[in-house]
């Protein structure tokens, strides 16, 4: 797993190529809304790329990670339907429900059931690469191709792609020192359960944050966003809580009034647990912040399941899971 987050920077490289190659057959009736099908992995990629490009797009852009399609998806509508493996439960079921609905569908996978069923259909595919063990370390393909499908629909500029490629670059330059953060941080959380907060536009990060740590260091978590959490989780602040570390995903250009909240709520929480990380992003754009979060992040987790003994890649309780749905 360490060995697939290093390759970060490189693997998005590589999927800006594989999304210089991407084109979409002309579709039949003018688009007028985006649908994103994708659990776990290719979930979270959805996620980064609906906020990425919601001060560009003029689409709405709705991600789902279930097994239906809504009853709005019609002639009108891009549909995405992303897995890894191509193999995912949730996402074939979505695609079945997709094709009676006229919609746009572009597939995006490795290989599996999905890129069979494009193919049969005649509809457009992206196909990334293959032989990754963990879907989760292959999000900068999923993320990079939605992106290259919007432009294909023509929905978005070329902008973001520089911008990623300025991440990448700077990804690689950066990852020592973003490392040693990390072996530092993973220090400060210990065995404490992590309790992430960040701004709205930055929800996928956290959200990133949390998976990575479930599922790399097996460990419980739980994150929420503001100006939100000062609506409700806050009132549940109450108590001493020396057992979770609050950290703290900041950008220096947060909203104003959301990064005064978020001063002020620090400030509550504080006073409740001993354990606080305030981490800042770094970078020019949306892009670059969020994705040096992620790497620190991702390095975090392998950090943090070094330190409790466990393999950050073995998923043991997923795959008795899909056996036993297997066999209803």
């Amino acid at each position: 797993m360490e060995k697939m987050i290093e390759r970060f920077p490189a693997q998005l490289e590589e999927a800006l190529e594989i999304a210089g190659k991407v084109t979409l057959a002309r579709h039949s009736a003018p688009l007028r809304s985006v649908f994103i099908s994708g659990l776990g992995g290719s979930g979270i990629g959805g996620t980064f790329v609906s906020e990425f490009v919601r001060s560009e797009c003029k689409l709405p852009v709705v991600v789902s990670k279930g097994y239906h399609a809504p009853r709005w998806v019609n002639k009108h509508t891009l549909a995405i339907c992303s897995s890894y493996s191509g193999n995912t439960e949730e996402t074939l079921s979505t695609f079945e429900q997709l094709l009676g609905t006229g919609a746009k569908i572009v597939c995006i996978a490795s290989g599996g059931k999905l890129i069979e069923l494009a193919k049969q259909h005649q509809l457009d595919y992206v196909q990334v690469p293959s032989g990754w063990s963990s879907p989760r370390a292959c999000m900068g393909y999923s993320i990079v191709a939605q992106l290259a499908v919007l432009r294909g629909a023509k929905l978005i500029s070329n902008k973001i792609f520089g911008q990623i490629a300025k991440s990448a670059d700077a990804l690689a330059k950066d990852q020592a020192a973003i490392r040693k953060s990390a072996v530092k941080i993973a220090a400060q959380i210990g065995a404490r359960t992590p309790v992430i907060y960040a701004a709205d536009h930055n929800e996928a990060v956290a959200i990133r944050w949390r998976q990575q740590i479930n599922e790399n260091a097996k460990m419980l978590c739980w994150h929420h966003v503001l100006p939100e959490m000062n609506h409700n989780e806050l009132v549940g602040w109450r108590d001493q809580r020396d057992d979770v570390a609050v950290i703290w995903l900041r950008n220096k250009d947060d909203y104003q009034r959301t990064a005064i909240r978020t001063d002020i709520t620090k400030g509550v929480t504080d006073k409740l647990s001993k354990n606080s990380v305030e981490i800042w992003s770094k970078g020019k754009s949306a892009v670059e912040k969020a994705f040096y979060l992620v790497h620190l992040g991702d390095f975090i987790s392998v950090e943090l399941a070094a330190a409790r003994g466990v393999d950050p890649i073995e998923i043991n309780v997923i795959d008795y899971l899909k056996g036993a749905l297997a066999k209803v």
